[in-house]
């Protein structure tokens, strides 16, 4: 919703980052947890080794077995979770993957597997896998535009989709494995001349296809400072804040034509004054040498 308010029209089709941060800061506390029922457990351990010729007291053996079952149910839950996480962005977000209809069962089963480990650790786990059901369509939505994309690109080279959709699931994997250059040459060895012109074609839209994880990031950085201070935000202060950011000249950028303008004067391609003078405080003055 901020995005559509800000950039109107610009598509957005999924803010996947925000819920992999979730996701991964799940799996993450999860793993501490098991981490520290695990010292705890050989803490006790090696108390009951340092009893020497007597066996240990019947307190601490309760107390070294109820750490051991602690452990094996938090390990497991850390590594089921840490499972689930690892599909959910290398099978079902990655913009190299599966068509639609799979992507939603895969996610479905995700969100399922979720719930069935909910009772282990509710008050960590709940949150989570109400925000991954609840956004199943919006986090999704880019697959049905790669969809779209790839079946033109199929139409246009005359070759089956199932090839097209091989070429999209290669670049899932890095350059430098053997298992990319085998499925390399076995694409090209079936696709035959149409090869590189279609692997470009798929390349570019994966490239372009729309996903807002990019464009929130950057705008969050950007305004993060602006809000940092601020109890309430209204219109106003809002509209001031776009004034400034559109009039602000750039003081550095990777572009060379960009720096030292604004984003208006890139914009419009025509100059203006400073932006504290266009809000009518008068000329600058210049800066005195003391």
């Amino acid at each position: 919703a901020g995005q559509q308010a800000a950039w109107g029209d610009t598509p957005c089709h999924g803010d996947v980052f925000h819920i992999q941060r979730q996701c991964g800061g799940l799996a993450n506390m999860l793993s501490r947890l098991a981490q520290g029922a695990t010292s705890r457990r050989k803490t006790l351990q090696a108390g009951t080794g340092r009893a020497g010729q007597r066996a240990p007291d019947a307190e601490l053996a309760t107390q070294l077995a109820l750490a051991r079952q602690t452990e094996a149910r938090t390990s497991r839950l850390a590594r089921d979770i840490r499972t689930l996480v690892h599909w959910l962005r290398h099978d079902v977000l990655a913009v190299a993957g599966p068509d639609m209809a799979t992507r939603r069962e895969l996610f479905d089963f995700i969100v399922a597997e979720l719930m069935a480990r909910e009772p282990e650790d509710a008050r960590r786990i709940r949150p989570v896998r109400v925000a991954l059901q609840n956004q199943r369509d919006d986090l999704l939505a880019f697959a049905g535009l790669l969809d779209a994309e790839l079946a033109g690109i199929a139409r246009a080279h005359a070759i089956s989709e199932p090839l097209v959709r091989e070429a999209c699931m290669l670049h899932r994997l890095p350059t430098t494995s053997p298992a990319y250059w085998q499925g390399w040459s076995g694409l090209r060895a079936r696709m035959g001349g149409k090869f590189h012109v279609l692997f470009d074609a798929v390349r570019q839209a994966m490239a372009g296809t729309p996903r807002s994880s990019s464009l929130v990031e950057n705008l969050n950085s950007r305004l993060r400072t602006y809000f940092t201070l601020r109890r309430h935000l209204g219109g106003s202060y809002l509209d001031l804040l776009r004034f400034f950011l559109n009039h602000r000249c750039f003081l550095r950028s990777r572009h060379a034509e960009r720096q030292g303008k604004s984003p208006r004067e890139l914009m419009t391609g025509q100059g203006h004054p400073h932006w504290l003078t266009l809000l009518g405080l008068g000329p600058l003055q210049p800066r005195a040498i003391g």
